[in-house]
């Protein structure tokens, strides 16, 4: 064996070293109950993924892309990794590029919130912003290839890089820290769609543990990836760039897997903002839009089983923390001037909680 491998490995074994030493060092995130009345016989549950050192649920994501690309020798030393993102995956993998001392460069829309460009940049990332979200994977791939460097490419390799068995994915914490809940193996688990990777581990493991829980999974008005379930046929599905930062895509990409998926529903764009900021309300919890989007559908599927009488439990993510957003989703002048008004429907959340019955 030559030096030069000697030394890629002993490289290579330090940084899967540092990497796994983070993840020791860190504590689950919490799993919320979300207080609902009594009498709906309902339990709902939030898995907060903000708590993560880089701030959201693509910590998990980031942290199984780089032991990926460390184990198949695509990441060595001195490898400028390169991604496409819409800003939150991004932030989590400059957290560890710098973590084992790699440069790191971002491609994303020039609609990325300033607050998620400042994180990239504050972990020691570089921004490369593109005028479409239909441009950042060309444009990806060939600056890894004029940099020498790797392109991380979560949306081929989400689905594949986390391990769906178990070994300590979400799915698996999910079920461990309902072990003591009065309904341990909850009716539903809702997540949105950036990669696909969190709906296709979950769906898998759902499967392999052979649990009765069904997986709903929640999509932007206009992304590829629910006609894509629809008709089942993803290669030809199509759509718009997505209004509601870190999910919905205008393709359905490669790490998105319909077949484990029993239900999708279709979300307004302004329905994702007010069910965000009813939440806050609610709860106090202040989340991201995509938090927002899962929540129009949690409380359909509440609903659907109040009106059925069914009790149980269901479990959803809060996927970041608003604060990414407040020159944004929080700023009336910038949703007005995106033609959103998450009025009228926090006026169908209010009567919901009210009620218990859904009119949208």
């Amino acid at each position: 064996m030559s030096n030069s491998c000697i030394q890629d490995r002993t490289w290579a074994s330090e940084a899967i070293r540092k990497i796994e030493a983070e993840n020791n060092r860190s504590a689950d995130t919490h799993l919320y109950a979300v207080p609902l009345p009594e009498h709906w016989g309902v339990h709902l549950y939030l898995k907060d993924e903000s708590t993560h050192r880089s701030g959201s649920l693509k910590h998990r994501l980031a942290r199984s892309l780089f032991l990926y690309g460390l184990v198949n020798g695509w990441i060595t030393e001195g490898t400028t990794i390169v991604e496409a993102s819409s800003g939150s995956t991004a932030v989590s993998e400059a957290y560890f590029a710098r973590l084992i001392g790699l440069p790191f460069i971002a491609v994303m829309t020039k609609t990325t919130s300033p607050e998620k460009i400042a994180l990239i940049e504050e972990f020691g990332g570089a921004c490369l912003l593109v005028d479409h979200a239909s441009e950042v994977y060309a444009v990806a791939e060939e600056t890894a290839k004029t940099s020498g460097g790797y392109y991380m490419d979560q949306f081929t390799y989400a689905e594949r890089a986390t391990d769906w068995r178990g070994n300590n994915n979400i799915a698996e914490s999910i079920f461990e820290q309902l072990s003591l809940e009065e309904h341990p193996v909850p009716e539903w688990i809702v997540v949105g769609a950036g990669t696909g990777g969190t709906s296709a581990t979950i769906g898998r493991y759902l499967r392999y543990n052979r649990y009765s829980t069904r997986l709903a999974v929640v999509d932007p008005e206009n992304s590829a990836f629910y006609p894509a379930w629809r008709d089942g046929n993803a290669a030809a599905a199509t759509g718009l760039p997505s209004r509601i930062e870190g999910i919905g895509r205008p393709r359905s990409e490669p790490s998105f897997v319909p077949a484990v998926i029993d239900h999708m529903i279709q979300v307004p764009d302004a329905a994702s903002v007010a069910a965000m900021r009813h939440l806050r309300k609610l709860t106090g919890l202040h989340a991201g839009p995509s938090t927002g989007t899962n929540l129009w559908g949690v409380w359909q599927l509440v609903a659907r089983m109040v009106s059925e009488g069914r009790t149980g439990s269901i479990v959803s993510l809060m996927c970041d923390g608003g604060d990414r957003y407040a020159g944004s989703y929080n700023d009336a002048g910038w949703l007005a001037g995106h033609g959103l008004d998450p009025e009228p429907h926090e006026a169908v959340l209010e009567r919901f909680h009210d009620t218990g019955v859904w009119t949208s």
